[in-house]
């Protein structure tokens, strides 16, 4: 098409990033595309990440203040339902990104300026310093009507996060995975461009295309991002691999879990809990709800959930009460939960889980993903359509019973006690003697098992006493059953000492 024609003759030697000697005339659905399956076929070459001397070795403090001058938002004097703000290059965010405004089928570049920007301390870089954007982030009336609060940012490598209403910032998306806990290391793509399209008044909705690169694979994006009271994001992505896939990640998020209730050895913390998220939920091709919580352990682990046509995963910050956390400027209880509903079938593969140990709540230690069975072919077209729900929980549960929390701690005799609150679904709370607790264990042993009406809660608790037996790992899986049907998700927990 001509408008993908032109946008792969302005693509720079140097990134792959289109430069404005270059514009790109003419932009449709099919451009991007265009240039990540050309792109693909060419050798992969890395960005140029060269600095002006004043933004070299920054450190985070200093450069949070290099702030955007709201006034200078895209379409801020237009009425518009979302206006843009743009990040300075610094710091860890060193990729240049280049930014196009998408209007009446015309892409036109957006020109980086430091008028656009305060500096702070640091002397602003001149205007022919090539500084260039960083990302961007979105800002849209969500809380109030009269106030454009921020929404969702784009920002290094392929990261973009999200909020709904009423939230700040938590855990994080990726737009792809390779090689994730690879002892020969991680590979990170980035997205080098955006194109944003200029959205109608009276809309709720913005589309922003992304041209991701890596030195294995490059790759197109398409989201309509749509904030609310749960944010939605649909995603149509593109991927054409330069060399063969066999560790990749489809809708990959990357989270933080420090400690909880049920992991606590060897912390010392007047909080209660520090984590985004709490535990990885699944629905999978079979209709099974599993809710797996998260730990932080000692060595690496990492667990695979085989499956064919998943029809949702994600990582979740269940506990919403204040007192779980009492961290007034952290507000874990407000962060969100994420839900990827993929659109269509996927076929087999698995959702990967890692949780790398972390002695700091500042990293990001927890990533799960799609992790497709066949490996991805080189020169050739994979395609992935997806919805991501940023808010407090899952969306389309099926109203069965859940469980609410972990807690583990010491049993007698060298045990190891758990302690689990189960509410929802279609279960009479007062009346228990119908439904029935199964536990099982992959080592070791179940001892005392109690399933019991919680008065605190109006749901109920399960407990029951795990003899370790010297066991390094010992697999456990929970239900609640009512005569031979679950009522109940799947609870599943890896025990490590």
């Amino acid at each position: 098409m001509a408008g993908s024609a032109a946008a792969l003759s302005a693509l720079g030697s140097a990134g792959g990033a289109a430069r404005a000697a270059a514009e790109p005339p003419e932009f449709d659905g099919q451009t991007v595309r265009s240039l990540a399956r050309q792109l693909a076929q060419k050798d992969f070459k890395k960005p140029d990440k060269s600095l002006p001397n004043a933004l070299k070795n920054l450190d985070y403090d200093t450069y949070r203040n290099i702030r955007f001058r709201p006034e200078r938002a895209l379409w801020r004097e237009e009425g518009l339902p979302f206006q843009i703000q743009f990040f300075n290059r610094g710091f860890i965010f060193t990729d240049r990104v280049d930014i196009y405004e998408v209007s009446g089928g015309k892409a036109q570049r957006i020109e980086w300026s430091p008028e656009l920007f305060t500096y702070g301390k640091i002397k602003p870089p001149p205007p022919d310093s090539h500084t260039d954007f960083a990302g961007f982030r979105m800002h849209a009336p969500i809380n109030r009507p009269d106030y454009y609060d921020e929404v969702g940012v784009f920002l290094g490598a392929s990261y973009f996060r999200a909020v709904a209403k009423g939230q700040v910032y938590g855990l994080s998306a990726r737009g792809l995975s390779i090689n994730t806990a690879d002892f020969k290391g991680e590979e990170f793509p980035a997205f080098n461009t955006f194109w944003i399209e200029k959205p109608a008044k009276g809309t709720n909705s913005l589309v922003v295309h992304a041209l991701l690169d890596s030195q294995s694979a490059a790759a197109a994006f398409r989201f309509t991002i749509r904030p609310g009271e749960s944010t939605v994001y649909d995603v149509e992505t593109a991927v054409y691999p330069r060399a063969e896939l066999k560790q990749v990640g489809i809708g990959s998020m990357t989270s933080m879990f420090f400690f909880a209730a049920n992991d606590r050895v060897g912390v010392d913390d007047v909080r209660p809990a520090v984590h985004d998220s709490d535990g990885l939920a699944m629905r999978n091709g079979r209709g099974e709800e599993i809710w797996r919580p998260l730990t932080n352990p000692d060595d690496l682990q990492i667990s695979i959930f085989g499956d064919v046509n998943p029809r949702g995963f994600g990582l979740m910050q269940r506990e919403r009460a204040f007192q779980a956390y009492e961290d007034l400027s952290a507000h874990f209880e407000r962060r969100p939960s994420q839900w990827v509903e993929p659109i269509g079938d996927w076929g087999p593969g698995s959702v990967d889980l890692f949780e790398i140990p972390t002695k700091e709540e500042i990293h990001d230690n927890i990533v799960a993903y799609w992790h497709p069975h066949d490996t991805l072919q080189p020169k050739r077209e994979y395609t992935f359509t997806y919805r991501i729900h940023w808010g407090p929980g899952r969306t389309n549960s099926r109203g069965i019973a859940y469980f609410a929390k972990t807690r583990v701690g010491a049993g007698p005799g060298g045990t190891r006690r758990f302690v689990l609150n189960v509410s929802g679904g279609h279960i009479d709370y007062n009346d228990l003697k119908s439904v029935r607790a199964n536990v099982t264990a992959s080592k070791g042993e179940i001892h005392d098992l109690l399933l019991q009406r919680d008065p605190m809660t109006g749901g109920a608790r399960l407990g029951f006493d795990l003899a370790i037996n010297k066991e390094p790992l010992i697999e456990l899986r929970g239900q609640l059953i009512r005569e031979s049907a679950p009522v109940s998700e799947t609870w599943i927990y890896r025990w490590t000492p």
